[in-house]
């Protein structure tokens, strides 16, 4: 390497990346990186250049994010959703609209790591924020939006409770993701997760806290075109 950097054990050792994926399944590789070493992800973003594989790097830190672009320099790097995508522009959107709601600018992070990744999963999406419950015409406002939305997703933390309200206003189904703020009670995201979890309000899927990739891979497969018959 350029800058004398030696690659750990052989890749093999500790990760076996799934390059077939995007061929498989229509949607690129993903690689979560809280947990490992920038040398192990800087060595899984050598192999992804050599064989080209379009990949999502999750939950990386700005170290990490160091370690993807010594060998991926033109990926793109999202600091504020700990995101980088390889290669750096989304493909042209297809199927149906992605709309990605923050409740607060707290949730702002997990909401754009689903944006970001609805997006280079091939949809458009539009991001909407700080539309939290305290002050519901903010929701009402952007009503129009909304309903021409093929799916929502609605990140929230505190009492978890906007999925509810947008599902009882548009006819596409929403993806919550509970969030991980808010105060004492809210444990960590969990108060929320059980709020969205006892919604109501039909057609909401709620996944797990702070679970941004998640949300916005669903919201991508639900909103894809319709299969060719």
């Amino acid at each position: 390497m350029a800058d004398g950097w030696t690659p750990p054990a052989a890749l093999e050792e500790f990760v076996r990346l799934d390059h077939d994926r995007a061929a498989r399944r229509g949607y690129p590789e993903a690689v979560y990186c809280e947990g490992k070493t920038a040398d192990q992800v800087r060595a899984i973003a050598t192999a992804v250049g050599e064989r080209e594989t379009p990949t999502l790097f999750t939950r990386a830190s700005a170290e990490h994010a160091r370690a993807v672009l010594a060998e991926l320099p033109d990926a793109h790097h999202a600091a504020d959703a700990r995101l980088l995508a390889w290669p750096p522009a989304p493909p042209e959107p297809s199927g149906g609209l992605v709309v990605v709601l923050a409740a607060g600018t707290s949730d702002l992070p997990v909401a754009r790591e689903a944006q970001l990744t609805a997006a280079h999963l091939g949809r458009a999406t539009e991001l909407v924020v700080d539309v939290g419950v305290a002050g519901l015409h903010r929701v009402l406002a952007r009503l129009e939006l909304l309903r021409r939305a093929r799916v929502v997703v609605v990140a929230a933390g505190m009492d978890g409770a906007l999925p509810s309200v947008v599902a009882g206003l548009v006819s596409a189904p929403v993806v919550a993701v509970p969030t991980s703020v808010g105060y004492g009670a809210a444990f960590g995201g969990v108060a929320p997760l059980l709020s969205m979890l006892n919604s109501c309000s039909p057609g909401v899927a709620v996944v797990n806290i702070d679970n941004g990739y998640g949300a916005g891979h669903l919201a991508a497969q639900i909103a894809g075109p319709a299969p060719s018959s």
